[in-house]
């Protein structure tokens, strides 16, 4: 039950990133187009509006987007592998290489999530959770923000240890479920959803 919520949250949030990014950058694009033409009336009410956040914004969401996509990814086995001589090897020395490869991504992205989770907490987040909790410390470092939108680059930096942590275990899920059945996840970069296969049959004049 806990697994399929969070399956739901990860795509609710990619599909929201995607979404929202394409439609800012939408309205940035037409609203820099608009602002070049003299129309009374609409191009001071256009020049009167911010949008340079607009940039800086789409990249933190960008960045967002591809941390939490490449855990998706992971789970959907939408990566590509290279995986020529591993299908060449006798069941059982391909299943230990499977599951090594797995182990392995796994103590990598949990190395970069503790490493950026600690790049978090002294780029600000401490500051933060002192202040939340009413701890005080004399001298304590708040941190940057970022120079547009203005706000802490822990938050943004947070997508590092959130997005590694999870891949780590999709990892860690997707070693279980191949020891257990001995399938992994595949995705076929072929196929459309929507269109049944009937409907791709080249049907005889």
């Amino acid at each position: 039950m806990l697994s399929k919520v969070i399956d739901h949250l990860e795509e609710a949030l990619i599909t929201f990133l995607m979404a929202a990014a394409t439609l800012i950058i939408f309205v940035s694009v037409v609203h820099r187009y608009l602002s070049g033409y003299s129309i009374p009336g609409l191009q001071d009410f256009l020049l009167s509006v911010n949008l340079s956040w607009a940039q800086e914004l789409c990249i933190i969401m960008f960045v967002w987007m591809a941390k939490f996509g490449a855990a998706y990814g992971v789970r959907t086995g939408i990566h590509v592998g290279v995986d020529v001589l591993i299908n060449k090897l006798n069941p059982a020395n391909r299943a230990r290489c499977v599951v090594f490869g797995l182990l392995s991504g796994a103590v990598f992205t949990g190395t970069i999530g503790t490493l950026g989770a600690l790049f978090v907490w002294d780029n600000g987040a401490h500051y933060f959770f002192f202040k939340l909790f009413g701890i005080v410390q004399e001298g304590i470092y708040e941190g940057p923000t970022t120079p547009d939108l203005e706000l802490p680059t822990w938050m943004v930096y947070s997508a590092i240890p959130l997005g590694s942590y999870l891949m780590c275990a999709r990892f860690l899920q997707v070693a279980v479920q191949f020891i257990r059945t001995g399938e992994l996840p595949h995705h076929d970069h072929g196929h459309v959803d929507g269109l049944d296969e009937d409907e791709n049959e080249v049907k005889p004049a």
